[in-house]
């Protein structure tokens, strides 16, 4: 099972789109961790799994098996082509996965640099990713094309 933190396993115009992101974060005072990049099917499938069939995140009596983390099943997340990455800003090197501000400025960030952000979807909203899709789509990635 992979999944990937690593830069050097995204598509290299990707890999290059998120070290210009760390970087133009940094220099707008807020630290990034890039928390995951290319992910195998099995990797995916397993995190389709949570809050569905397996527990996920946050567990409580009106979902015992807490919540979805992920709409996209195996071989259906930008992931698993390398043209996306998931990332958490830092505040004295924890993880402010609550701070939706400094995730809305992280996503200008983004934006600025020709990447999509997630947190601008209208459904299933994800503060915490972005891709470059070269505009092709996942059909098109399934279909071998590859984004340059």
């Amino acid at each position: 099972m992979k999944n990937s933190r690593d830069l050097k396993d995204l598509v290299p115009i990707v890999a290059a789109k998120c070290a210009a992101f760390v970087s133009a974060c940094k220099e707008q005072g807020v630290d990034v961790l890039i928390t995951s990049t290319l992910r195998d099917n099995e990797s995916q499938a397993a995190l389709y799994a949570q809050g569905r069939t397996t527990i996920g995140i946050n567990p409580r009596l009106a979902k015992p098996l807490g919540d979805v983390v992920t709409n996209a099943n195996a071989g259906d997340s930008f992931h698993n082509y390398g043209c996306a990455f998931d990332f958490v800003p830092l505040k004295n090197g924890k993880a402010m996965w609550d701070d939706t501000k400094t995730f809305t400025k992280c996503g200008v960030i983004a934006e600025s640099l020709g990447l999509e952000w997630a947190g601008r979807w209208k459904t299933f909203k994800e503060l915490a990713h972005c891709q470059y899709t070269g505009g092709l789509t996942l059909q098109d990635l399934k279909n071998g094309k590859q984004v340059k």
